[in-house]
């Protein structure tokens, strides 16, 4: 698949299953990841791959952010938060380590690992790997980040779920950019 058709015809897979990526496929998704464009080449990007039982893990910390929230959540809400994490055989988290003061704004940071992300995806769809790129409450939650590692100004970008596509892929609107176009007032 040429980079055209890719960034053309990409679609999101909300159903994903086995198997992941395997080690080549991720390193090549990282790889496409580090290359997203980076004003003050401060390389904000962080990631944490989650496979197998630390997919768990992530889930003590969906739960723990849930209660956070909604202390008084039963537990089959308690097991919804905590199965979102086993939703795709691969998650990779991507954060924004940012640095504060500097002339490189933070949300440059963030998009700069927003464009990391975009990477990603783009690539897992030419490796015929689906994804998915969750956020939620969990990406603005203190409490998440402190458990994942990072600290408050830090902002996790993406929960990017990886596996194999399950199902039919979505068909999205065939629009033209020319609807999106505004001219200077």
């Amino acid at each position: 698949m040429d980079t055209i058709t890719a960034l053309t015809t990409r679609v999101s897979s909300p159903r994903l299953d086995q198997p992941g990526p395997s080690d080549e496929q991720l390193d090549l998704l990282l790889r496409a990841a580090i290359r997203a464009p980076d004003h003050g080449l401060l390389r904000p990007w962080r990631f944490i791959v989650l496979e197998g039982e630390q997919r768990e893990r992530l889930g003590d910390i969906m739960e723990a952010q849930l209660l956070e929230d909604q202390p008084e959540a039963d537990s089959r809400s308690r097991a919804n938060a905590r199965n979102k994490a086993l939703r795709a055989p691969t998650i990779l988290v991507a954060v924004a380590e940012v640095t504060e003061n500097h002339k490189i704004p933070v949300w440059e940071q963030v998009l700069a690992v927003g464009a990391a992300v975009q990477n990603m995806m783009v690539a897992a769809y030419e490796l015929n790997l689906g994804a998915m790129w969750r956020t939620g409450a969990l990406a603005n939650s203190d409490l998440a980040k402190r458990m994942l590692g990072f600290a408050p100004k830090d902002q996790v970008v993406a929960y990017l779920y990886l596996g194999t596509p399950v199902g039919n892929l979505k068909n999205l609107p065939d629009d033209s950019p020319a609807d999106f176009i505004r001219t200077l007032p």
